[in-house]
């Protein structure tokens, strides 16, 4: 009976983000102002770590990585939503919504890893800087880098098909703004309990692994900065780690609540506020944190402008 009323051939009706219609046109301008924030800021990112040698270091081929991942991780949510707030129609089928939530888990958890591993590059500079070359030499840094890829799309090879294996019942209205599993496991009709405990302890390992690694990491850069004599010495290694925990505080904070905590301390309208919160605010936030706050992202930025305004100025006299 389950299986005849599966929603698979027609797929799922996404209620979105909002209940009142009446605030939809000022809330679409500022999801759409922050969407364009957040691509340009981690494009210009990317270039940056690209073209200036200043930036060919380990810690920002990893910071170019996390704003690749803040990248696909913002467009695989917001497009649609925006779509969904102007459109009468806010069906998903059921294939777009399997893609949504493989791509979703994947970013996730690409990050959790890259974070994890960003603490570890930040130990090495601190605490080992004379073998900091050696230790975090390119192929190091392709090697982590592949392991934060490959650990984030192994959760979403892992969770994906499960999801979509499992019966629905004949509704089909999704509370939530994009196929996230808990609000698409709300309408199955077989007892899923066995597949929340699997994801949950899932979800603890993705998010155990990583924190251990910060934890470990920045304990022994604490020891090393207390032992340093030098009050500069102190400052520029605090300088270096202060952007990074501030990333990991926001976007770890978030999937706790939603991944951790228990169902029952949180309510559909919650989790669509802190879901919002880190798949559109945080991949804006992540670039703005790491160049506002770092002195090399900054003085890269200036000289690709001074290079723009000089060449400019070329073409304007030569014409």
């Amino acid at each position: 009976m389950a299986m005849k009323n599966r929603t698979s051939p027609s797929g799922f009706i996404l209620l979105g983000l909002l209940e009142n219609n009446r605030a939809t046109g000022i809330v679409f301008t500022v999801i759409l102002a922050i969407f364009l924030v957040a691509i340009t800021a981690n494009l210009v990112m990317i270039f940056l770590i690209q073209v200036d040698s200043c930036l060919h270091a380990p810690m920002y081929f990893l910071l170019s990585q996390l704003s690749i991942m803040d990248t696909l991780f913002i467009c695989t949510t917001v497009p649609k939503l925006l779509v969904d707030m102007v459109s009468k129609e806010k069906t998903i089928s059921f294939v777009a919504c399997g893609i949504q939530i493989f791509l979703y888990l994947t970013m996730i958890g690409s990050e959790f890893f890259l974070l994890g591993l960003m603490a570890y590059d930040r130990y090495v500079a601190v605490c080992n800087p004379l073998r900091y070359p050696v230790l975090m030499n390119r192929k190091v840094c392709l090697l982590l880098a592949t392991g934060a890829w490959f650990g984030g799309s192994l959760d979403g090879f892992l969770l994906t098909p499960i999801t979509m294996n499992v019966p629905y019942c004949s509704s089909r209205n999704i509370n939530h703004f994009f196929c996230e599993i808990p609000a698409v496991l709300r309408l199955a009709c077989a007892d899923t309990s066995l597949y929340e405990t699997l994801m949950y302890i899932c979800c603890v390992l993705m998010l155990l692994i990583p924190i251990s690694i910060i934890s470990i990491s920045y304990s022994l850069i604490l020891f090393t900065v207390h032992r340093m004599c030098s009050a500069e010495g102190r400052k520029k290694a605090f300088t270096t780690c202060s952007s990074h925990l501030t990333v990991v505080s926001i976007f770890y904070g978030a999937a706790f609540y939603t991944y951790v905590l228990p169902q029952s301390f949180h309510t559909p309208e919650q989790d669509k506020v802190v879901s919002a919160f880190y798949t559109i605010v945080t991949p804006m936030l992540n670039p703005l944190i790491y160049s506002l706050r770092n002195k090399d992202v900054m003085g890269a930025y200036k000289k690709i402008l001074t290079r723009c305004s000089s060449a400019q100025k070329v073409a304007t006299s030569d014409a």
